[in-house]
């Protein structure tokens, strides 16, 4: 049996985040809708409250029905879309996927987004997604100790630095799953410069988003934002999740992804660095079109089930 529902998850209302950094003070969030039967499980609604009173949509993604003596591994999952657009109903596809074929259960945040909610307010809200699954995973049939981060693009960048915060706040974090995220301040790497137009992310496009999430010069160099070589608040690197990044040989991102694989096996981490050639930016949503996009998913999930201890 596959089930989803949509839960409101609890998060500070934008004031300081979780390295007591200040965020900017955001409106409440969505409480969660009830959707109808489908065709592969059904939608339903729950929720909790928070001293603030702000919540934010989150979809919780079971492959069977939960077993709470055997409870699954889970993954929580930030979507791509630059910050600024993108849902937890835009990539409900791809959330499937993982947890069926790697087998857990998926947690997919609908973090809120610029220009109404400027950094860091997604990495906040993030963090705070993390931990309010992490803190009631019994009561959702799943096993705190094996919980995964994931996230493609704007959402690699999510999930990575919270793979970092989650070290600092005691949460074991078991492999960050990386998909061609943005992790670099700047777009002076050479695949910004060959790639910049004629491949779907387009720098102009690239360069209104940051516009759109960022609120001063200062947030572009903060780590948080920039994790590959943001300067400001940057910490040890050593001792995160191991890393599966996969990044596309026709993406402007390509290079920084690569960058980071190397920053964090320089720190002593494990990584695994995957290039798909021939593939874009976005090429994991396309697998009704792309037929090498297969692989892709087959070698996440694979990712997935190693570092849950899934045959």
């Amino acid at each position: 049996m596959f089930s989803v529902e949509d839960l409101a998850v609890p998060v500070q209302d934008g004031a300081t985040g979780p390295n007591g950094t200040s965020g900017t003070t955001g409106t409440t969030g969505t409480t969660g809708t009830t959707g109808t039967t489908g065709t592969t499980g059904t939608t339903g609604t729950t929720g909790t409250t928070g001293t603030t009173g702000t919540t934010i949509r989150a979809r919780l993604y079971h492959p069977v029905e939960p077993h709470w003596a055997q409870p699954a591994p889970a993954l929580v999952y930030f979507h791509g879309g630059g910050f600024t657009v993108g849902s937890v109903a835009t990539h409900d596809a791809i959330c499937r996927m993982f947890a069926r074929d790697a087998q857990c259960a998926v947690l997919s945040v609908d973090y809120r987004l610029a220009p109404e909610h400027k950094f860091p307010v997604a990495v906040n809200d993030a963090f705070d997604a993390l931990r309010w699954l992490h803190e009631n995973a019994a009561a959702y049939g799943i096993d705190a100790s094996r919980i995964a981060l994931g996230g493609d693009s704007a959402g690699g960048t999510l999930a990575t630095v919270n793979a970092v915060l989650a070290r600092d706040a005691g949460i074991p974090i078991v492999l960050q799953l990386l998909i061609y995220p943005g992790t670099s301040s700047h777009q002076q790497t050479g695949s910004h410069a060959r790639l910049a137009n004629g491949y779907l992310l387009a720098g102009t496009t690239i360069q209104w988003f940051f516009s759109q999430y960022l609120r001063c010069a200062e947030d572009r160099v903060d780590w948080r934002f920039a994790p590959l070589d943001g300067t400001l608040g940057a910490p040890d690197f050593s001792g995160v999740a191991p890393a599966w990044i996969a990044i596309a040989e026709y993406d402007p991102l390509s290079d920084e992804g690569a960058a980071y694989a190397d920053k964090l096996r320089a720190a002593g981490n494990a990584v695994t660095l995957v290039r798909y050639d021939g593939m874009i930016h976005e090429f994991f949503k396309m697998g009704g079109y792309v037929p090498e996009v297969a692989q892709a998913h087959a070698d996440a999930a694979a990712a997935l089930r190693a570092a849950f201890g899934i045959e």
